[in-house]
């Protein structure tokens, strides 16, 4: 059975769809104050969820916006049909389809596909990670003043403790430059293929980090949780690194966390 193979196709079918309607006006809804959803995230989700189960019709299935199949399978697929909502209903072009395998709640797949850059990214455990068919690998940056950097935001900044502005206000000033591109899971692919050299983010869903956490290991990067102790793409913080610079990372945000008395444990 060709998971990888089966992924790509139903990611390409999904991000061919959504830029194709990128430019029309479509239906918004919130499931927040800023939390939101269109219809083509779930036309998306349609898509790949249907390819997925034409294949694998026994496999179990968790995406973000309505799809969830507990068939008692040790196979799961993990989707984010639109990974970049809010970019893409302001019709800002960063955004993916993202979509990742878990066995027994181990991935050991992961496919996220760039419609706009036509770039689709890859990986299988054990077996690399590639970018269009090609092997990509992390940066060599040693130094944390010498990288370049991504996070995001929680969907509830507005109003939650757990705001990731301290972690940023710290290490921004830690680094060389600081990128949010809106989307965690390309944010991902960028640190495995070697653009961005760290990146790091908390409040996060298993949808938003199941396919791009291993892409970035199998490119011979790390991920782990803000203690560095562990990682599951069911925990709710995440840092992906090129690994050489992994542990100032994590000693940055200790120091973040530890200088804001005011700010709720992570």
């Amino acid at each position: 059975m060709d998971f990888v193979t089966t992924a790509q196709t139903a990611a390409l079918r999904a991000g061919a769809f959504l830029k194709d309607h990128l430019s029309e006006p479509r239906e918004i809804t919130f499931k927040g104050a800023i939390d939101l959803v269109t219809e083509m995230d779930k036309h998306a989700e349609k898509i790949v969820v249907d390819t997925l189960l034409a294949s694998f019709p026994g496999h179990g299935i968790l995406a973000e916006e309505s799809a969830r199949i507990e068939s008692g399978s040790a196979y799961q697929w993990i989707i984010d049909p639109l990974d970049g909502t809010t970019n893409y209903a302001h019709r800002y072009p960063v955004f993916c389809v993202s979509i990742g395998l878990t066995q027994a709640g181990a991935v050991i797949a992961g496919v996220v596909y760039d419609p706009v850059r036509d770039e689709l990214f890859s990986a299988e455990k054990g077996k690399g990670a590639r970018m269009n068919g090609k092997p990509i690998m992390v940066s060599g940056c040693t130094l944390l003043d010498k990288s370049l950097l991504a996070t995001g935001f929680p969907y509830d900044v507005r109003t939650s403790l757990e705001d990731n502005l301290d972690y940023f206000a710290t290490m921004v000033k830690a680094s060389q430059g600081m990128r949010r591109s809106g989307s965690a899971a390309l944010d991902l692919c960028s640190v495995a293929a070697g653009r961005l050299d760290g990146y790091w983010e908390l409040k996060l869903k298993p949808w938003d980090v199941a396919a791009g956490s291993l892409i970035v290991q199998e490119a011979g990067g790390q991920v782990s949780d803000f203690s560095g102790l562990r990682f599951s793409v069911f925990d709710t913080e995440i840092v992906a690194s090129n690994r050489h610079i992994h542990a100032e990372m994590l000693d940055v945000l200790k120091a973040a966390q530890k200088n804001d008395t005011g700010r709720a444990s992570v």
